[in-house]
């Protein structure tokens, strides 16, 4: 006798402004004036996202940012800076919506220094410069859900186990062992 799973499905929702924990898959930095405006990033969710105790967001899912703002480091002391938005991630082929956004700012040359370089050494404050913006990968970044999502979790319970009736025993006819002591007759 064989049962049949039985399949039930639970409605969830997953909501407009859930917070998802995301890192980033790449470097970012000001550094040798390589990013541009509008230039898109990879990240990936860092912890999963669960609903009803069913993860529905696994660790590992990819998502991806834009660029919305460069400033590269400067003489006087500019720092370097970057400024990003989150746009959505990809969960079993389907594109979620995301907000969120991060920036990042390179240390500046110090005012004071700035100011005294400009008075009494005016040419030598014209070659002092900030660091660049730098984010490393797997740096944190939090974004959230932007739209809300419909979920349908299966909530199905295993199978019962099914346990039959023991089969006829036949009689067990066995061929004689030979064991092998290891000595030479």
């Amino acid at each position: 006798m064989q049962v049949a799973p039985v399949a039930a499905t639970q409605s969830a929702m997953l909501h407009v402004g859930t917070e998802v924990p995301l890192k980033l898959s790449e470097e970012l930095t000001t550094k040798g004036k390589q990013l541009q405006v509008g230039q898109r990033f990879h990240m990936e969710v860092a912890e999963p996202v669960l609903v009803n105790g069913v993860t529905v967001i696994p660790a590992g899912t990819p998502a991806m940012g834009e660029i919305t703002d460069v400033r590269n480091k400067g003489m006087w002391g500019k720092s370097g800076h970057i400024s990003a938005r989150i746009l959505y991630l990809m969960v079993n082929g389907r594109q979620i919506r995301m907000s969120g956004a991060f920036d990042n700012k390179g240390t500046s040359g110090g005012i004071g220094a700035v100011a005294t370089s400009a008075i009494v050494f005016a040419p030598a404050g014209f070659f002092m410069t900030g660091t660049s913006a730098h984010l490393p990968i797997g740096s944190a970044v939090r974004g959230f859900i932007d739209e809300d999502v419909p979920l349908a979790i299966n909530t199905a319970a295993p199978a019962p186990l099914v346990v039959g009736a023991p089969a006829a025993s036949a009689p067990v006819t066995a061929a004689p062992m030979t064991v092998s002591t290891g000595r030479r007759n």
